[in-house]
């Protein structure tokens, strides 16, 4: 029996090591699983896409105008949407190659960028503060999700916004590691723990539900998907046709959650 003191943040990291891919699995992989082709997260053209709720949630903060500060950015989808009112954006990312996609967006845009590589909070204490703050579809990839949270409030100066599924993104795919690996996936954490802990921690999140518009990049990213699905499943190369197959005809996940509260700072 679970002790009775378990706290939402000890309940999430729990949940989350449940999400670990066994090392055997792991260990018969070709190439690291969870490496992103940047395509997948370029950021929409302008006037192309419905600003989404936590685009607004993020632009009412800014005004007339100031900075924001994407982490996770991957190629700055969350940054760009609210550019303008924002003038000044910056990223953070693990991968590289995603902060070179956002920072050649930023230049084609005439917008002021800078980037920084490195996961979240560890890269925190190289990142300038911002007056919004947005973090779309990340809070799954971490375990401790206090020191993540906290990190972001402490960058920013008027508003902190994030993103998330209601359930877990690898949630609709758990067909595929059943049919590869025999493997049964999880069903938690859920958005439901995520705010429960940032409300333990001492924030007061704003907690709102909607679904995405249609996507003008559904199709881009489509094109990418069974083969980074294959890489995810730590597949060979030559079972992308086998994956392609099962994904075929499943829509991407539009609903979300936004998450959000106004700072001290």
């Amino acid at each position: 029996m679970r002790a009775a003191t378990e706290t939402a943040a000890q309940r999430w990291a729990r949940q989350m090591a449940d999400w670990a891919v066994p090392q055997k699995i792991l260990d018969s992989a070709a190439r690291q699983p969870f490496v992103f082709s940047p395509e997948i997260f370029a950021a929409p053209d302008p006037g192309t896409f419905e600003p989404s709720l936590s685009n607004r949630r993020a632009a009412e903060a800014l005004g007339d105008g100031g900075s924001v500060l994407d982490v996770g950015c991957g190629g700055g989808s969350a940054a760009f949407a609210v550019t303008p009112p924002a003038t000044e954006v910056t990223g953070t990312d693990r991968q590289e190659d995603m902060l070179e996609l956002f920072a050649s967006t930023a230049v084609a845009r005439g917008l002021a960028a800078q980037v920084h590589a490195g996961p979240w909070p560890e890269a925190a204490d190289a990142v300038p503060a911002a007056d919004v703050v947005v973090c779309h579809n990340v809070l799954y990839n971490t375990a401790e999700i206090v020191p993540f949270v906290a990190a972001l409030d402490a960058k920013a100066r008027r508003r902190v916004v994030i993103e998330i599924t209601p359930k877990h993104p690898q949630d609709r795919r758990r067909a595929l590691w059943q049919h590869f690996w025999g493997l049964q996936r999880p069903h938690e954490p859920t958005a439901a723990t995520a705010v429960e802990a940032i409300a333990e921690a001492g924030f007061e999140p704003v907690v709102e539900e909607s679904l995405l518009g249609d996507d003008p990049r559904a199709e881009q990213r489509r094109a990418f998907e069974a083969a980074q699905w294959c890489r995810n499943l730590c597949l060979p190369p030559e079972r992308e046709p086998e994956v392609a197959e099962l994904m075929a005809g499943q829509p991407f996940t539009r609903e979300r959650v936004t998450i959000w509260w106004d700072t001290e700072a």
